[in-house]
């Protein structure tokens, strides 16, 4: 089970996760409410969290500095690198089968390797390697791209203008199977973007309960002075009170270019 090596190597050579979450208001946006849905769930430290396609360590060093007992694992090498010179526990593993022992940790998150697994059976492969590692009641985090993310996207820059980027975006609505052979590392890697229901529907196919999906971002894009906005605080507040209130309404869900599902393994 060798992971994807486009995959990897968007990560390592062409793109800078490390610097995504904090360069723009879209991103800052994306961090703040990560944090916030996180933290509503996580059991109190010292608990055992498992960081699982954690990137460059941003939320593990998070909850690092919070008190809790973080390992990350990542596919990729740069990603190791990043997250230990932050001070996170770090190794190089596959989140379709995780190096850790069972029943050994009290939250799992899977932000992102649900990403880049276009097959379900490697989606529910990740979820029910969360579910092993967990203790019976630990919270599971998923994050997922929404169906619709590459069209929003499309429509709120010059992308829509380029044939080549339609036809991703058309294959992307058509099964959310995200494909891209253009080269060019703004129309991302290989992906898989979620209905909300799909998503809700993997987590119960992988036994867990109490299963929420929330819109990370939800209708914030729509904010055209996104960046001002998260620089004040107090548009900020107010911006962060709507999504907060907005966030599982299902009539919207998918208009969220990121969504968050929360479930909790049975026993």
């Amino acid at each position: 089970m060798e992971p994807d090596p486009e995959v990897v190597g968007h990560y390592e050579d062409r793109y800078d996760e490390d610097t995504r979450l904090t360069t723009d208001g879209f991103g800052q946006l994306e961090l703040v409410r990560t944090r916030a849905i996180l933290a509503r769930h996580l059991p109190p430290p010292p608990a055992a969290v498992l960081d699982v396609g954690g990137g460059p360590g941003i939320y593990a060093a998070d909850l690092n500095q919070a008190g809790y007992d973080v390992e990350l694992i990542d596919i990729v090498p740069r990603h190791i690198r990043e997250a230990t010179e932050r001070g996170v526990r770090a190794q190089l593993g596959d989140g379709r089968k995780l190096p850790t022992q069972t029943d050994s940790q009290d939250a799992v998150l899977l932000l992102g390797p649900l990403y880049h697994l276009p097959e379900r059976e490697d989606r529910l492969a990740v979820l029910g390697e969360a579910t092993r590692v967990g203790r019976a009641g630990a919270p599971v985090f998923a994050a997922a791209i929404s169906r619709f993310a590459s069209a929003i996207d499309g429509l709120a820059s010059a992308h829509w203008d380029d044939p080549d980027f339609v036809e991703i975006v058309l294959r992307d609505l058509e099964d959310g199977k995200h494909l891209n052979p253009t080269g060019n590392p703004g129309y991302f890697t290989t992906a898989f973007f979620h209905r909300p229901a799909d998503l809700r529907d993997e987590f119960l196919a992988a036994g867990l309960t109490d299963v929420e999906v929330i819109g990370v971002e939800g209708i914030g894009w729509a904010a055209i002075d996104i960046d001002e906005r998260m620089a004040d605080e107090a548009k900020r507040a107010s911006l962060l009170e709507l999504l907060e209130r907005l966030e599982t309404e299902e009539s919207i869900l998918g208009a969220s270019p990121h969504l968050l599902a929360v479930g909790r393994i049975p026993g």
